[in-house]
Formats: C-alpha cells, structure tokens, sequence
C-alpha cells in the first residue's frame, strides 16, 4: 500500500499512465499477498539412482566367499571365464596414439623418445664468438640472415641467441661451419 501512495505523487505525461501504473501496481500488490512459501522436500541421506534393492540370496552369498577364498592368479582368471562362458565380445585396447593424455600417459616415453630421435627441424644458436673476430661474426651472421649491419650487431652482441630456425640437419650443419670458420662458436638445437 506505501508504494501506492508513492506512484500517486509520481508525474507522469498523461492521467491514462497513471492509471495504467496504478492498476498495475494493484496487480503485483495482491500476487505477492497471494504467494504462499515454497514446499520444502527432504532429499535422503544417500542418493541411490536405483531405488532400494533386495538383499542377495543365499547362493549370491555362498559364491561370494568361495570368490574371496581363491587365490589372486585365480581371481584373475574369473573375467577371460566367465567371458568365454557367457561368449561376451574380447574388448580391444583403443589406440591413444595422437591424442593428449597429459600426466595420464606415463607408460609411453619410449614412443615420445623415438620422436625425438627423428627430429627433422633444427635450430642454430650462436654460443660465442672471439672478440678479435666481432666482425667477422658480423658479417656471416648478416650474410645468412639477410639482416642489416645494426641488426647484425645487436644480434651477435646477445650471444647466446637463436640465429635461425626450421633447418634441416645439413643446412643446420653448413651454418655452423661457416660461423666457425668465421671464429664464432655455435650449436645445433
């Protein structure tokens, strides 16, 4: 009721909106009064999707304790049995090979070793270089990467830098000679 006088003192453009708010203010005033608290269930301890079974019978159990008398190479031969029984379809292994397993995929370091083994794309680092042959390095180390003098520079003067990268083995190999040869030191990574 105390928002009602409220929208009375409320200016609006025309007496039909303010007859509109008002009875729409009416509306909402008796659907409120109207509304009654909301049913609360009480949800049980343990949810069980099933509903409640029946306890097992007599032979389910005598089988059970014959099971926990075996020993573990016999437990073990109960699934391939009653497989073969029951002439369910062997399961195959699902091959991860190309996907992500992250943490998961432990066991395969041999295969992520034998990758890198055949690494195909190397890069070439400059290690370091004699400081009487600076420009020396310069030159080569502009003369392979098409960069300018000052760029040439810079680059050599970080030593340890990544000159180039994606080469193949003998490209790799050719650069590293000409750096050497130059009076640089460099490595294939």
């Amino acid at each position: 009721m105390h928002f009602i006088k409220h929208l009375r003192n409320l200016h609006v453009r025309s007496m039909f909106e303010k007859k509109y708010i008002l009875s729409q203010a009416r509306c909402l005033q008796t659907d409120v009064a109207q509304k009654t608290k909301p049913k609360k269930y009480k949800y049980p301890s343990v949810y069980d999707p099933y509903g409640s079974r029946p306890a097992p019978s007599e032979k389910v159990n005598q089988l059970a304790e014959q099971i926990i008398t075996l020993t573990a190479e016999e437990r073990a031969q109960i699934g391939p049995a009653l497989r073969e029984i029951l002439k369910h379809p062997k399961l195959e292994k699902i091959s991860t090979e190309g996907l992500d397993l992250g943490a998961a995929a432990a066991g395969t370091n041999t295969q992520a070793e034998e990758k890198k083994e055949e690494k195909t794309a190397f890069d070439v680092k400059l290690e370091k270089f004699d400081a009487t042959s600076k420009l020396k390095v310069i030159k080569e180390v502009r003369a392979l990467t098409s960069l300018g003098l000052k760029e040439a520079k810079e680059l050599v003067e970080k030593a340890p830098v990544v000159l180039k990268q994606g080469l193949t083995k003998e490209e790799a190999e050719g650069i590293i000679e000409k750096i050497k040869a130059a009076g640089g030191a460099a490595i294939m990574e």
